[in-house]
């Protein structure tokens, strides 16, 4: 009886699906969105192959299912509209970032002190920056030639700024960078900046017997009025370098470009002529207006210019490296910092002699008084110091690092440094790895190196341009010299030649592990510093742009 009822059952589905009306019935369900494919074994309420999907009514509406005026479907409407609106807008506003994202000219990333670059199909060379066909910038610092003059008429400049650049040769540089900022924040006029002695270098050298004050004056005509010397009809010019009434004090470190206006300037315009100093960092980054910053790359990259006689011996330098062997070598700068000063100066520890670390003791007790208090703290603080990378390298420390790289002792290596602490036996370590190791006093006669004894800031000048030629520079500590050159090197295109930074808190704490083997040490150096090559970097706030002057001064090529 079962299979008879089954039987009959199944005919009159057959019979009911032959009819034509059913047939059309059949045929827009199927072809209808809105009607469920039948579900195989459909529980215990047996199959089901007509369920209907139950969509929002502002979808039926959409899809000219449902009448979009009914109460229900109008509202659901209005709500489905105001949501594809608010993406559309969303969308609209991020496309920007994420299209220059997919098109930036520079690819690579930085997050804290890190750089993450894209990883590079060719092999890591020795001389060449891996990462440099990630980058596409170019220098713009200069001035335009379809740009305007700012320049205000003479009779309207609020008066004349005279500053002292202090320090060695290289702070001297950006102090005279910042001062031409100043003064166009000002709209006054600048006496040519007067190179102070230092109480260390005890230099007695002028502007113009490093730079080229024809093509300084020259090059900023159109933003800033230079003059050579203190006005005539100011008679009292000894007021400048003694009297407080002609001298703005107390401005504070990285100081904004609205200090000036409201500060300095109110006193230039009231007395006409007025002197500032000290003048050390004394004009931030972040918070001066974009164009200043290009102002100062300017005048750093294409204004100062040092006297050709200094080129052409910095020239003769460059090309002496590379002859050094028979063939063609590409040369490395090595910027060695650990004269007795630094050295003294950081406060850290150093292997040594009983001897030798009782003479730093007193040198230190001497020269900084303050801090050296009693010494019971210096040796919790030169720990600290290390393992947070604040302290100079030693020469063995850097030879073994740049082994660890992969360069050899036949490497030609130019020294760019004062008298090493230590002398030669500090520097022994150094020389058993790179036995190729010279100075420019090795690579020039005594007579050639006669006329630039008279001014010690011409040597620095020759080490400055020697470096800044060379195929990697390295530098061992911070300082304005490494900064100088890293950004230089950046902002002339020459960041796809090597600048390398060692990360001095990661080899302390490799140095420290005696149980580390070389072939580890060595892969821990080379990926540490893959990135740390000198490409340039997205400015981050607080990052000054000597040593990166991506963000104000480059463009994409």
């Amino acid at each position: 009886m079962a299979e008879l009822r089954y039987a009959t059952a199944a005919a009159a589905a057959t019979r009911a699906s032959s009819s034509p009306s059913k047939r059309d019935a059949d045929a827009a369900s199927a072809s209808s969105p809105l009607v469920a494919s039948p579900r195989v074994g459909g529980g215990k309420d047996g199959p089901r192959p007509h369920q209907r999907w139950s969509l929002p009514p502002p979808v039926r509406s959409l899809l000219a299912l449902e009448d979009p005026r009914s109460p229900a479907a109008s509202t659901s409407y209005r709500i489905l509209v105001a949501a594809i609106a608010c993406f559309a807008l969303a969308a609209l506003f991020s496309a920007p970032s994420v299209w220059s994202r997919l098109n930036a000219p520079y690819l690579c990333r930085k997050e804290g002190i890190r750089l993450h670059c894209p990883r590079v199909s060719e092999r890591d060379s020795l001389w060449e920056n891996p990462h440099a066909a990630a980058t596409s910038w170019k220098p713009c610092a200069e001035r335009r030639s379809d740009e305007i003059s700012d320049l205000v008429p003479e009779n309207e400049a609020s008066g004349f700024i005279f500053i002292h650049a202090e320090g060695g040769l290289n702070q001297q540089r950006i102090a005279i960078c910042n001062a031409v900022a100043i003064a166009k924040i000002m709209n006054a006029t600048l006496i040519l900046p007067v190179l102070k002695q230092d109480q260390i270098w005890k230099d007695q050298t002028k502007f113009e017997d490093i730079f080229d004050v024809d093509h300084f004056i020259k090059y900023l005509k159109d933003d800033v009025r230079i003059v050579r010397d203190i006005p005539d009809w100011f008679t009292e010019k000894d007021e400048l370098f003694t009297s407080i009434k002609r001298t703005v004090k107390n401005i504070p470190k990285y100081a904004s470009a609205q200090f000036y206006i409201d500060n300095v300037l109110p006193r230039i315009r009231e007395k006409k002529i007025m002197s500032i100093k000290p003048f050390v960092d004394r004009l931030g980054y972040d918070n001066v207006p974009m164009e200043i910053n290009r102002l100062r790359c300017r005048v750093n990259y294409h204004a100062l210019k040092f006297l050709p006689h200094i080129e052409e011996m910095a020239d003769k330098l460059a090309t002496r490296m590379r002859n050094r062997t028979v063939n063609l070598n590409p040369y490395m700068a090595l910027h060695l910092r650990f004269e007795k000063g630094m050295v003294g100066l950081s406060f850290c520890d150093f292997a040594g002699t009983r001897e030798e670390k009782a003479m730093m003791a007193t040198y230190r007790q001497q020269q900084w008084p303050r801090r050296y208090k009693n010494g019971s703290h210096l040796w919790p603080l030169a720990l600290e110091k290390r393992k947070e990378g604040r302290c100079p390298l030693e020469p063995g420390e850097i030879g073994v690092i740049l082994r660890a790289m992969g360069y050899t002792k036949e490497t030609q290596i130019y020294v760019a440094s004062g008298q090493v602490y230590g002398g030669n036996t500090r520097m022994a370590p150094l020389r058993n790895m790179f036995p190729n190791l010279v100075s420019k006093e090795d690579l020039a006669s005594k007579e050639e190196m006669e006329p630039f004894k008279k001014h010690v800031t011409s040597l620095a000048a020759l080490d400055f341009l020697v470096c800044l030629k060379s195929d990697v520079f390295v530098m061992t500590h911070g300082g304005n010299f490494a900064k100088l050159i890293i950004g230089y090197r950046r902002y002339m295109g020459r960041h796809r030649l090597k600048s390398i930074k060692p990360d001095k808190g990661l080899m302390s704490k490799f140095f420290g592990d005696p149980y580390m083997p070389w072939a580890t040490f060595v892969e821990n150096v080379m990926i540490t510093h893959q990135t740390r090559t000198g490409l340039p970097e997205p400015t981050f706030p607080h990052y000054d742009l000597w040593e990166n002057p991506l963000t104000p001064c480059m463009c994409r090529a």
